[in-house]
């Protein structure tokens, strides 16, 4: 990375915070500690951010994101870690037409549970939850009929 592009990441983490009403720029505002609380990271992490002298970790990045309410795809991008391109949208696929090659279309939620390992017990479960972060719709549509469905063979690494 850059000085310019932590100068970047850096200044658009600044004004998050600053809109998410975190006092960062007294010296006793407490923003910076707070943040860091509530993003579970060192508070070091986060001056270490704003004074521009390093990026913080991937698992504070992820953090970070979380607490900032902003996509950790977007956070990873932006700090350069990697770009639009090696990080492929999630939403982008979901609203694409294209079946898959694999399958020959678009694998069902059970058979994506399948490929994750989830185990057979737990995998109406799995369902229920991912369905709750698919747009409109799409639920419903990743459910095929036991008879219809295919299976799904993981291979290894």
């Amino acid at each position: 990375m850059t000085s310019q592009g932590l100068d970047a990441f850096a200044a658009w983490v600044e004004d998050l915070m600053r809109e998410r009403g975190y006092d960062i720029d007294s010296p006793r505002g407490g923003g910076k500690s707070r943040i860091a609380d509530e993003a579970g990271v060192h508070r070091a992490a986060v001056t270490r951010l704003l004074q521009r002298q390093s990026m913080p970790d991937l698992e504070t990045t992820r953090r970070l994101a979380r607490v900032l309410g902003v996509p950790v795809r977007e956070m990873l991008i932006r700090s350069g870690r990697l770009t639009a391109e090696e990080l492929a949208d999630p939403h982008d696929y979901l609203a694409s037409p294209a079946p898959s090659a694999e399958f020959g279309r678009r694998p069902t939620l059970e058979e994506v549970a399948d490929l994750l390992g989830v185990p057979a017990d737990r995998r109406d479960m799995f369902v229920r939850v991912v369905e709750q972060f698919l747009p409109d719709g799409a639920g419903a549509a990743a459910h095929a009929p036991e008879d219809e469905r295919v299976p799904v063979v993981a291979t290894g690494d």
